[in-house]
């Protein structure tokens, strides 16, 4: 699917693709892998300033936070062309699309000055402390503590799935300053340097690949973080994590969409060249439909958010992309069989995402449960837009 824009928007784009041509990194370098989401290699950090340097890191930015005060349809196009290459803005996406966001709404002056243009340059790279043993899915049932003494916090506790905190150089972390409080309210945003005494990190390693480590454990033994690094108001870290994506939220799922339009494709080449049987042919169809459907969904929600109206959609595409891409695994790798472990039968579908059917398929699992598992998702979808009572 292409659809045009306006003129202004589509000589944005043909400028964007001319500056990708002559400066995008090759696939040798993006393959050459991170150990980390909070690591950036060399190659990655040349990258992320390039892009920063000619306004193209965040498009709708202005100039001197790496971008051009692009429009929502410029922005659009900006992401589509980044999805059509499969080109990573950054290694360290918690970075960009989280912590910076969120330090340049709620940061004092002196927080912006510190950490916002250092992070768009790639200069410190940041991990998210959110998820803990027994509050994942319900965030607001953490319990690290933060301690007020003095102009200090004390933090105790203990952070789970902390993606690249053994990398970090910075976390944004929530924690609870009043246990007294309704637990929504009782928690605050402190940033946190990875190198404090006190902190711990013991990252869990994967099963698909043993040089590559991102989920960890990260434990806080008597952490003293200055009264300077609380961001927002104190016990008024909630409101941090329900906005931090606000700028882009309704253009990231692109991304994803775009991926399932590969896979969909690839997946038709295959059962074509299996000869499968009528069964089949149907599950393919219906998984090449539902990823037409996904971008067609996602570009509604974008038109109303262009025109400044609610776009309820975009509460649905996070759960039906990540379980459209689960079941869409698992049919390919039927249809192959014992080949689907093989690598190189997915790999060019993929152009630079190595890896087999069967790896797909088990990672896709994570993806139902990253950024709010499935079930959290429906029940956003049944409060939020199908407007259902709380039991």
């Amino acid at each position: 699917m292409r659809l045009r824009y306006d003129d202004q928007t589509e000589a944005f784009r043909n400028d964007l693709i001319t500056w990708l041509d002559d400066n995008a990194p090759t696939p040798d370098e993006i393959g050459s892998g991170k150990r980390s989401s909070a690591d950036l290699p060399a190659w990655a950090r040349a990258w992320q300033r390039r892009l920063f340097d000619a306004g193209y890191l965040v498009p709708g930015w202005p100039p001197e936070l790496g971008g051009r005060n692009a429009t929502p349809s410029q922005q659009m196009a900006y992401f589509e062309e980044l999805a059509r290459r499969d080109l990573p803005r950054t290694t360290n996406p918690q970075a960009l699309g989280i912590v910076a966001p969120s330090v340049l709404d709620y940061g004092t002056d002196e927080q912006k000055e510190r950490f916002v243009v250092p992070t768009l340059r790639a200069e410190i790279a940041w991990c998210i402390g959110m998820s803990e043993p027994g509050a994942g899915s319900d965030l607001a049932a953490l319990s690290t503590r933060g301690v007020v003494d003095g102009d200090t916090f004390v933090v105790n506790g203990q952070k789970v799935w902390t993606s690249g905190a053994h990398h970090a150089d910075w976390c944004l972390c929530y924690v609870r300053t009043d246990p007294a409080a309704p637990k929504h309210k009782g928690i605050s945003a402190l940033i946190i340097d990875m190198k404090t005494p006190g902190i711990t990190c013991r990252p869990l390693p994967e099963l698909t690949d043993p040089h590559y480590a991102d989920f960890n454990e990260v434990f806080f033994t008597d952490v003293v973080v200055p009264r300077q690094n609380l961001l927002g108001d104190l016990n008024g870290g909630w409101p941090i994590t329900q906005g931090s994506l606000a700028h882009e939220r309704s253009m990231l799922w692109i991304q994803n969409a775009q991926t399932l339009q590969v896979l969909a494709d690839a997946l038709i080449t295959m059962a074509r060249e299996r000869n499968v049987d009528a069964h089949v042919v149907d599950q393919v169809a219906a998984l090449w439909i539902d990823a037409q459907a996904m971008m067609l969904m996602g570009y509604r929600g974008f038109s109303k958010y262009a025109a400044g109206k609610s776009n309820p959609e975009h509460s649905i595409l996070k759960l039906f992309g990540s379980e459209t891409q689960r079941r869409l695994a698992l049919t390919a790798h039927e249809v192959l069989g014992p080949d689907g472990l093989d690598m190189a039968v997915l790999a060019p579908s993929l152009q630079l995402r190595p890896g087999s059917w069967a790896e797909l398929y088990l990672r896709a699992f994570g993806s139902t449960i990253a950024g709010g598992t499935s079930e959290i998702q429906r029940n956003i979808v049944a409060e939020r837009v199908l407007g259902l009572p709380r039991k």
